[in-house]
């Protein structure tokens, strides 16, 4: 009989490198299910979100390919929190549905839930084996965060804002990256030897 696989969170602010550390998860043989790719899946073109958004927020939210007007959503968000509560009763159940039926279907020992806001939802705790947090100072998620868009310093700070504060986070890890001045061979060792250490539970 097959052991049930490691269902271990990875989270970490914006710009933390939480991304390039899910890399490294499926090189050492993971599945991960990436909750941002499901969510621009449900409000991209098609999308099974975008009936719901364009009845709740109104149809000049949709773009004209048919997609969700990201920009405009998120300054709508940024500057009411109603509103991103009300796009987030929508998304969220959509988002639990696919990802349950990824993590269903996934075959191997290891399966991640790369969730940026994993600790503000409240409702993972309960479903995860480990939490894994990458974390680096703030003033280096917005030099990096700059370098890679093309948000202003107000928006990557509103952005910030909306999510959990570093002491937050790192309170609820099982284990932590530091992520400061790491290479990605240092970063990617320690994710590896994680990995290995997980998978003998211990």
């Amino acid at each position: 009989m097959r052991t049930a696989a490691l269902r271990i969170g990875l989270t970490g602010g914006i710009g933390s490198g939480k991304s390039t550390v899910a890399g490294f998860w499926v090189e050492a043989g993971a599945t991960v299910i990436d909750s941002d790719a499901i969510s621009r899946q449900l409000t991209g073109k098609g999308g099974a979100a975008l009936p719901l958004i364009a009845a709740e927020f109104g149809a000049d939210l949709i773009t004209a390919d048919g997609a969700m007007d990201r920009a405009r959503m998120r300054e709508l968000a940024f500057a009411d929190p109603g509103a991103r509560r009300r796009l987030e009763a929508i998304l969220h159940p959509l988002i639990s549905e696919h990802t349950q039926a990824a993590a269903a279907a996934a075959s191997s020992e290891l399966i991640v839930f790369d969730v940026p806001l994993l600790v503000e939802s409240g409702r993972w705790r309960q479903q995860l084996d480990r939490i894994l947090v990458v974390d680096c100072p703030e003033a280096l998620q917005i030099e990096r965060v700059m370098q890679r868009s093309q948000l202003g310093l107000d928006a990557v700070r509103a952005i910030m804002r909306s999510q959990a504060d570093r002491a937050l986070r790192r309170a609820s890890a099982d284990a932590l990256i530091h992520n400061e001045s790491l290479s990605l061979s240092e970063l990617r060792a320690q994710v590896l030897t994680l990995a290995r250490r997980w998978q003998g539970r211990f």
